[in-house]
């Protein structure tokens, strides 16, 4: 730091930059952090103000704490990774990691899950409040997952830990990880449930750590509650280290710095993102815009679930209003308020400039009405296990709302499902019980220029696939298929991405397994004369027999049974008959569409003796189907015009 106004320590020297400005530079200044150390010049405008308007501190040093605060999140998930049991955190990466500040406003969060964005800002202010502040100190934990104190589902349990500098209070670490297993009435906590008792153990705000080391009794209480014993104490042990491992870095950085310099730099960093949040806003195309769509079902009643959306972009920033949506079901398709905040947040990130962070000054700009009592905003004791299913076709349809005003921006639909499987029973090879979950891929949707990417996790997930390698080494189970579904695309000038396929066989053991999806009526819509993609398919093989399943259901399995998940494609986006027959042929060749849909769909004839396009057939096909079109429409209009 410098040695005060006109002069310099031994450990500091001056230069003169370009423009006359004398620069105070400290030499000895170092980050450490295990694998390297790097050498940061902190530096100071002598007897100036920063050089960028409002900005009351030296912005290399604004700079340099943004990103040491967004990489002490990012060691905190490295942490979380390394140290987890199972198969769902450590390999597919279904946590978040976040710091607040004393005030409990969003700091930093890591590049983790954007189905948590709004989660964790919306639970660890409510549940520190709720448990005081002044009953936590230094190496204190408290977990919670209470769906109604603004969690989520039950699997995603949050562990938030208090940092302390000197005795002062500085903020709080958290993180959020998806357990395999938390009770309830099905291996894996998910199911057809109908109410939140059914779905496992609910922890409303308890301490689990205290003052660096676990409460004994706490832990086996709610391990008492798990059939995935092992693996679940594992990843709690995890997710304790991963804040351990938050509270070092803040607090290094709060012993370097000091604590008053980290307070102003937050401030600062808070209004920097709204300043540059609300100026993003400012660009997009002012107005009103509105749209509907459906969960194709509840698991329970035939109809589907209602979602609608009305999203106005003015001056203030976005509102999202969700009024009309169905009343909440007793049913598992229930979002909390948090999950549903999660996806208009996660629309407002993906519309604006990539590198502005992610913090309260973001948050603050989003607004939602959720009316109390619907599926958007459900009240106990609403079943909310497959909350997530609504929160991801409500992706959809916010972001159908603005594909007119931001064309070029907004795809067609995509898979608009978390796609969730779990099973478990007895493991043969040990006599312990086990669980297994894992959310699947699926097509995303076409875009202006580019086909949808295959089989990936759309919108708001960013979880990775599960290598069969490691699922077959951990688990007593087979995958004898694991594949595009070809010909699942949503045809159109840009294609949608093909849906997985992947098979569960069950060898030598009976064993539970739950569907817990969508997407089995109705395939994710196109745009601007896309196609829709093909929908998913759930199926179960007995003794060679193929046997539908429901989208939400928990089935009975014997050793034997395979139970095959076949999500759905991508819409596709623009008139099929204007895609290049070029890449309709590369996609027949890579076996992704079929001849027969190449002709159907797209209007190009492969010559398949030579894998070619037949040019001459293409463009008389392509003139017949144009003039089928034209006709089969001005019917349609004389029809509605005769019913009107």
């Amino acid at each position: 730091m410098m040695g005060g106004e006109g002069r310099t320590t031994k450990d500091e020297r001056q230069r003169t930059n370009g423009k006359g400005r004398t620069i105070i530079e400290n030499r000895k200044s170092k980050f450490e952090n295990r694998n390297s150390k790097f050498e940061i010049r902190k530096s100071a405008i002598s007897n100036q103000q920063s050089p960028i308007p409002n900005l009351p501190m030296d912005p290399i040093l604004f700079q340099v704490l943004a990103s040491a605060l967004v990489e002490a999140t990012e060691e905190m998930a490295i942490a979380l990774k390394r140290s987890a049991y199972s198969t769902n955190i450590k390999t597919r990466h279904d946590f978040s990691c976040a710091f607040f500040d004393r005030a409990l406003r969003t700091v930093a969060q890591a590049s983790g899950q954007p189905v948590h964005l709004g989660s964790l800002s919306e639970s660890v202010p409510r549940v520190v409040r709720m448990y005081g502040p002044e009953n936590l100190g230094a190496g204190d934990g408290i977990l919670f997952n209470d769906p109604y104190m603004g969690g989520v589902h039950l699997n995603d349990i949050t562990l938030i830990s208090p940092v302390y500098a000197d005795d002062v209070l500085i903020g709080y670490v958290a993180n959020l990880a998806h357990h395999v297993d938390v009770g309830g009435g099905a291996p894996g906590s998910i199911g057809a449930f109908r109410e939140v008792f059914q779905e496992g153990v609910i922890v409303p705000g308890v301490k689990l750590v205290k003052q660096g080391k676990l409460d004994d009794d706490i832990f086996r209480l709610v391990l008492a509650q798990i059939r995935s014993k092992r693996e679940t104490a594992g990843d709690f042990r995890a997710q304790v280290s991963a804040n351990i491992t938050g509270i070092k870095r803040i607090g290094a950085l709060a012993e370097r710095y000091g604590v008053d310099v980290l307070n102003t730099f937050i401030e600062e960093l808070l209004a920097y993102t709204e300043r540059r949040t609300r100026a993003e806003f400012y660009r997009l195309p002012h107005g009103v815009y509105r749209a509907e769509g459906v969960v194709d079902n509840d698991g329970y009643a035939g109809e589907p679930v209602q979602l609608k959306a009305q999203v106005t972009i003015d001056a203030d920033g976005i509102l999202f209003d969700l009024t009309g949506s169905d009343p909440q079901r007793r049913a598992p398709v229930n979002s909390t308020y948090s999950q549903t905040f999660s996806a208009c947040a996660y629309v407002c990130k993906s519309l604006i400039d990539p590198d502005i962070p992610v913090n309260s000054g973001f948050y603050k700009l989003v607004k939602m009405i959720a009316p109390l009592g619907t599926v958007t905003n459900c009240t106990p004791p609403s079943a909310v296990v497959g909350g997530w299913e609504t929160h991801s076709r409500l992706c959809e349809v916010i972001l159908r709302a603005l594909a007119e005003a931001i064309p070029g921006r907004v795809p067609a639909g995509s898979k608009g499902m978390m796609a969730q499987v779990a099973f478990g029973g007895v493991d043969p090879r040990d006599g312990e019980m086990y669980a297994y979950y894992e959310a699947l891929a699926g097509g995303y949707g076409g875009r202006r220029s580019k086909d949808g990417p295959d089989a990936v996790q759309t919108h708001s997930q960013n979880t990775e696939n599960a290598p069969i390698e490691e699922s077959e080494r951990g688990y007593p189970i087979r995958i004898p298929r694991y594949e595009l579904v070809d010909d699942s695309d949503g045809a159109g000038k840009f294609r949608g991405g093909l849906g997985l396929r992947r098979d569960y066989h069950f060898p030598d053991h009976d064993a539970s397994f739950s569907i817990l999806s969508d997407r089995d009526k109705w395939g994710p819509h196109g745009l601007f004369g896309g196609r829709s993609g093909k929908k998913a398919h759930y199926i179960l093989i007995r003794d060679g027999e193929e046997i539908s399943l429901g989208s939400k259901t928990t089935v009975q399995l014997k050793a034997g049974d395979t139970v095959s998940f076949q999500s759905c494609g991508g819409g596709g986006y623009g008139d099929p008959l204007e895609r290049d027959p070029q890449m309709v042929l590369n996609d027949v060749r890579d076996h992704k569409v079929s001849v027969e849909r190449a002709r159907d769909e797209y209007g190009v004839v492969v010559d398949t003796a030579n894998w070619v396009v037949n040019e001459i057939e293409t463009e008389r096909l392509r003139a017949s189907i144009t003039i089928k079109s034209g006709y089969a429409a001005g019917m349609e209009t004389r029809i509605h015009a005769n019913h009107a």
